[in-house]
């Protein structure tokens, strides 16, 4: 096999919970181009059945199921609907994510523990569910989408003279435990073949960013700009395929250099 050719996903089926935020949009293309059949996985299938078939007008097999990740039967059913529809899972990429604390550090105990309800004890779920069908196979890769968040502090001067704020204590709380999470899966697992990695971005620009933001915020990184709607790609087809096959319990920050600043 080449090494260009261990890049494909062709005859893979992947998970992508989350599917149709600003990360899991380009996951989702990603993992469609590089060849898998793609399941794409939220309480929004509306907007999900529209990504699904915006795939599929290109040829790629991109299919839409709901997913409350607050619920573990939704998790065992869309468990138990992949496998009767595809027989294996091959990728789990963990990109969903909750974020009830409106009202940041002043918000109240209970929506720091819907957070975690959904970002901790979802994420433990869903991963053993998959995590163990993987092993029975004996192979898989689980992909936990974390954040620079999980790495580091709240740097509030990326935020001077705009009504942004980092503080959130939830987001920084379950993204430092998912880095430690991949660790424990990994070990978990491995010996049965299945590997467990972490990606972690910082900085993907959005529409709604001030000037201002955009400007301090890039001036931070090493590449001076915020990440675009592909700077992720790259990395989870290398997690997600052959390629890094011996790659495991590591946690990959895609951020332009922000965190090695």
């Amino acid at each position: 096999m080449g090494i260009l050719d261990r890049f494909s996903l062709d005859s893979k089926v992947a998970l992508v919970t989350g599917g149709s935020g600003i990360y899991g949009q380009q996951i989702t293309s990603a993992m469609a181009e590089a060849g898998a059949r793609t399941y794409v996985a939220s309480r929004n299938t509306e907007i999900l059945h529209e990504l699904a078939l915006s795939h599929q007008m290109h040829g790629r097999d991109v299919r839409a199921l709901p997913l409350d990740l607050s619920d573990e039967t939704s998790i065992l059913h869309l468990h138990d609907q992949i496998l009767d529809e595809s027989g294996h899972i091959d990728v789990l990429v963990n990109n969903a994510v909750s974020r009830p604390m409106k009202r940041r550090f002043e918000d109240s105990a209970e929506a720091f523990s819907d957070s975690m309800h959904v970002n901790a004890t979802g994420l433990f779920i869903i991963t053993r569910a998959f995590g163990d069908t993987m092993a029975s196979q004996g192979n898989g890769s689980i992909i936990n989408v974390g954040s620079i968040h999980g790495m580091i502090g709240p740097d509030p001067t990326i935020y001077t003279g705009t009504d942004m704020s980092g503080w959130y204590p939830d987001y920084f709380f379950h993204k430092g435990g998912m880095i430690n999470f991949t660790r424990f899966t990994a070990s978990f697992y491995g010996s049965r073949g299945v590997r467990c990695n972490c990606v972690s971005p910082g900085g993907m620009r959005t529409a709604s960013h001030p000037a201002t933001f955009v400007k301090q915020y890039s001036e931070r990184t090493f590449l001076g700009r915020m990440a675009n709607d592909t700077d992720l790609m790259g990395a989870i087809i290398f997690l997600a395929s052959d390629a890094s096959l011996y790659v495991t319990g590591t946690n990959l920050p895609v951020d332009g250099g922000y965190t090695a600043k």
